[in-house]
């Protein structure tokens, strides 16, 4: 077979059912493969490579399958780059395949050309672009290990456009099954490290846990949720780590930090006299810049990856290992130790501080003021969306509004924002996504106007698929959070941040997409109602509350 067939074959056997990318020249072998092969997969032509990676990112998210986009060369590998590094520093297992010039034309000029090795290395866990015909199949199975292995991530193969013409062993067409979800061959912890981190939780008083999103990656909810109840402890998550617990689950505080936390919130952090953090990073906005928990304060640190240990506090208790397995193996010393008389009290507290939080929150919520505020169209879909929705959620207004107040019932992978690098556009696309991973799922992409203008093209995407997606936008006319920084810290010196209002609604509609525009919040729950009922994709235009003015769950603007 040649190296196109067999790019197809490798896929195939490391389980992979979707494909999201862009055709160019460089890659007409491997596309004209997918057409001849019977594979079983689905390739979803983008709009943008940047978007095909923002799928994949997605899609692996919702299924906890490597996410596969590509492209072409040149451009197409310049464009794809933004979804790559998302996922990656997501821990998200992503492979970016971008086909290439070929080997024998590379320092004669030819078009296209860009050295792609040098481009994705700083941007990816594994990175290599395939230079021999008899090496691809054993770099398709080193960036599938490399990808689900350890802390997951993402990883690029450059395909070049002779060596998908070039033959290809078939006896060595074969794949590791273990990689086919992520993350694999999770690593136990030291015993002697999990002791040590019952001992230091046991003997604190006012201990809190704070899952990042290594805790849905690894699975971990349930084991979670037993340490949780068995202590009573408080248990909160950073934006990333949504659906550790239920939001309903009496131990859960909610989102803390910078983004989605509120003072109630937060001073339960502040008090704490031992945080632990779990499959979290401690980065600026979980902490406020580092000051929520204090310096000083005990740590215990659990994740996969010891570079994130450490790096932002002095930790008492370093627990190397797997979320998940970290928990289980917490719990089975918890046992040992016999903490039936142990109770710090978590669920009392939550409730407290909830009370204080939500307020707040069903006040503003009633206003029928116009343009709408965010805060009624939370209370809105809080009231009608089904349990199991997926919110796929851009930065700007609508992070810190779900993240705050929209609740989700159940454990798991129900709310996705990109945290890592937080680039506008992602929620548009990255909801075709998680829609094709989780096909049963009502998914709602929300979105400020500034990101609808990202990846609007995408919309042909949907409506060729008919995906019954909700689209959100929250229609202010402006790049809010940086108008809101500008308020905040420079005396409002408002510059380079206001557009036009566009008619989203009509804009949508010329795709083919339902379309509505409210303007009076008593029409929101009709609208939604009937975007719901729609088997096709919707878009409702919301004229809300410009971010600047309003009372958003965020203490500083620049994290």
């Amino acid at each position: 077979m040649n190296g196109a067939e067999a790019m197809v074959r490798l896929l195939q056997a490391h389980g992979v059912k979707h494909i999201f990318g862009l055709c160019g020249d460089t890659t007409l072998p491997f596309y004209d493969a997918l057409y001849r092969l019977e594979h079983g997969m689905q390739h979803i032509l983008t709009r943008d490579e940047r978007c095909a990676a923002y799928m994949a990112d997605a899609y692996a998210r919702v299924t906890g399958r490597v996410g596969v986009c590509e492209g072409p060369s040149g451009g197409g590998a310049t464009y794809i780059l933004p979804g790559v590094v998302e996922a990656n520093e997501s821990s998200v297992a992503v492979l970016s395949i971008t086909s290439d010039v070929s080997i024998t034309s590379q320092g004669r000029y030819p078009l296209t050309e860009l050295d792609q090795t040098r481009l994705f290395r700083p941007l990816t866990k594994w990175n290599g672009v395939i230079d021999n015909a008899e090496r691809l199949p054993n770099m398709v199975r080193t960036a599938f290990r490399a990808m689900t292995t350890g802390r997951p991530g993402a990883a690029h193969l450059g395909l070049p456009y002779d060596i998908q013409t070039a033959s290809v062993e078939h006896s060595d067409i074969w794949a590791q099954p273990d990689f086919v979800t992520f993350p694999a061959w999770p690593s136990a912890p030291d015993p002697k490290a999990i002791e040590a981190a019952a001992v230091a939780i046991v003997a604190a008083k006012k201990p809190v846990i704070v899952c990042g999103g290594g805790v849905v990656l690894a699975r971990a909810e349930a084991a979670l949720q037993a340490v949780a109840e068995r202590l009573n402890i408080v248990v909160a998550t950073t934006v990333s780590g949504q659906g550790s617990l239920a939001d309903n689950h009496a131990n859960h505080l909610g989102v803390v930090g910078s983004n989605g936390g509120v003072p109630a919130t937060r001073a339960i952090i502040d008090q704490a006299d031992l945080v632990v953090y779990a499959g979290c990073r401690a980065g600026s906005v979980t902490t406020e810049r580092w000051r929520s928990p204090p310096t000083g304060v005990k740590i215990v640190h659990i994740d996969s990856d010891p570079m994130a240990i450490s790096a932002n506090y002095p930790t008492a208790v370093a627990v190397v290992a797997d979320v998940r397995l970290a928990f289980e193996a917490l719990n089975l010393v918890f046992e040992e130790m016999g903490t039936d008389q142990i109770d710090f009290g978590g669920a009392e507290k939550v409730a407290s501080a909830l009370k204080v939080k939500f307020a707040n929150f069903y006040e503003l919520a009633a206003s029928d003021d116009s343009p709408i505020k965010p805060e009624r169209v939370i209370a809105e879909l809080n009231q009608i969306l089904p349990s199991d929705a997926v919110i796929v959620a851009d930065p700007g207004t609508p992070c810190p509004y779900f993240s705050a107040f929209y609740r989700i019932p159940h454990a798991g992978r129900y709310f996705i924002s990109n945290r890592a690098h937080g680039a506008l556009g992602y929620a548009l696309s990255a909801a075709v996504g998680a829609q094709i991973g989780r096909p049963k799922s009502r998914v709602v992409a929300a979105m400020g106007d500034g990101s609808f203008g990202f990846t609007v093209g995408e919309l042909e995407t949907v409506t060729r698929l008919n995906l019954p997606i909700m689209f959100l936008v929250f229609s202010n006319s402006v790049y809010g959070w940086i108008k809101a920084g500008q308020k905040a810290g420079f005396k409002q010196r408002y510059y380079a941040v206001d557009f036009n209002r566009t008619d989203h609604a009509a804009v949508a509609e010329s795709f083919g997409v339902k379309s509505w525009r409210v303007e009076d919040p008593a029409d929101l729950r009709r609208v939604f109602n009937l975007a719901i009922e729609h088997h096709g994709p919707t878009l409702v235009d919301i004229i809300s509350q410009p971010l600047q003015d309003s009372q958003a769950p965020v203490s500083e603007w620049i994290a």
